[in-house]
């Protein structure tokens, strides 16, 4: 870990933060002000749905500026929407609270290239352990998020004004830390020279398949489940604190691994660790089933986030195997658009069904996308042997 990828993972917690802030408010802010109940989710929608159609624009920043000015950018935008968010709920204004977290969505966009940029910023036989560790600093935000959310909640005589305002100050301390980065020069484009090869082809590999799976699917789960407790926790009777301290376990359990799974992904290889992730989901989804207590709500969000964490780092180091250098952009645009439309799909879905079906009909729901996921990593897994078998033949 050089200076630079310390400053990267204090960046990470800081997004994480945000991100964390959203998730046990926006929902709960939602309900307080949409229309209809099975709307309460659609803040939480709005924040994906803004990082999906901010993807290709990211990407084309990122190239044209580069990846400090274009992360700084990111972060001027969270600040902007924190105080957005804030000036809908003061007003009470509940599409003027999606606008925001639309607006929002750009900087989650930018946030989701960090693991990407640890990289580039450590030497080649090291990138799994940068990412990892540099993932590893969203412990920051599982500490700092939850404890933001509940101690500012009634801070300014309105439930969570307080906590919007918070974000806009943690935006302006990420942009001083961002500003220590010394990120690569890029190499000068050559006239003349190509981007590589055609993105569709890229696509087609086996291998950039079963990464974006992994990161999609992945996020998607850990998104639906995730999501939906505050609300399903109020639904219990539990009060918010309860739902605080819910998911900073599961924040911490989704980034406390980074500081090991890195060495686990070198020593046993990227597809068993992921395997491990898909078994993790299949146990919290077991214990959600189980009951409607605290403990149950606690064990399960802990697991969902220890394997989302195995399946993230993993699909991260695997697509770093479908791509050039020179075709990085458009690579990373395009699996953080998958990212983004499944963690979209499954923010709207979360409320939806959590409000009109229930937790348990939720998470055998979730079952269908682990499955998916299991399959493409036993498919890949026998691609790659079988093409060993005809290396040692040949």
């Amino acid at each position: 870990m050089n200076k630079n990828l310390w400053l990267l993972a204090g960046a990470q917690g800081l997004f994480l933060t945000n991100n964390v802030v959203f998730i046990a408010i926006n929902g709960l802010v939602g309900l307080s002000l949409a229309p209809l109940g099975w709307m309460a989710t659609l803040p939480v929608m709005g924040y994906v749905v803004g990082g999906a159609l901010s993807t290709g624009l990211v990407a084309r920043s990122q190239r044209r500026w580069g990846r400090q000015m274009a992360f700084q950018l990111g972060l001027l935008v969270a600040f902007l929407s924190a105080l957005m968010c804030a000036a809908a709920l003061y007003v009470g204004n509940f599409w003027l609270l999606v606008l925001a977290t639309v607006v929002a969505g750009y900087y989650s966009a930018n946030g989701q290239l960090y693991r990407f940029a640890a990289g580039e910023l450590a030497a080649a036989p090291f990138r799994e352990k940068a990412v990892s560790l540099v993932l590893a600093g969203g412990l920051i935000g599982a500490i700092i998020g939850p404890n933001l959310a509940n101690h500012t909640r009634d801070w300014l005589g309105k439930p969570f004004l307080g906590a919007y305002l918070a974000l806009a100050l943690v935006a302006l301390l990420s942009m001083a830390v961002m500003a220590g980065i010394r990120f690569p020069k890029e190499p000068p484009k050559k006239s003349g020279a190509t981007r590589g090869r055609p993105l569709r082809e890229i696509m087609r590999q086996p291998v950039f398949i079963v990464a974006t799976l992994g990161a999609a699917l992945g996020y998607g789960i850990m998104n639906l489940l995730m999501a939906a407790t505050p609300l399903a926790m109020q639904v219990c009777g539990m009060p918010f604190s309860d739902a605080a301290l819910v998911l900073e376990w599961h924040v911490i359990g989704m980034f406390a691994p980074g500081f090991f799974t890195g060495h686990l992904i070198k020593r046993f290889g990227v597809l068993p660790v992921m395997g491990v992730g898909v078994g993790l989901n299949l146990a919290c989804i077991a214990i959600a089933l189980s009951g409607q207590d605290l403990h149950q709500f606690l064990i399960a969000l802990f697991l969902l986030g220890v394997g989302w964490n195995f399946l993230f780092t993993g699909s991260t180091t695997l697509a770093m195997e479908a791509y050039r250098p020179d075709e990085k952009d458009k690579a990373q645009a395009a699996i953080n658009f998958f990212v983004f439309a499944t963690m979209a799909l499954t923010s709207f879905a979360s409320g939806a069904l959590v409000t009109t079906q229930g937790w348990t009909w939720l998470n055998m729901g979730s079952l269908a996308p682990v499955g998916l996921l299991g399959l493409s990593l036993l498919w890949l897994g026998a691609k790659r042997r079988a093409q060993a078998r005809e290396a040692s033949a040949g």
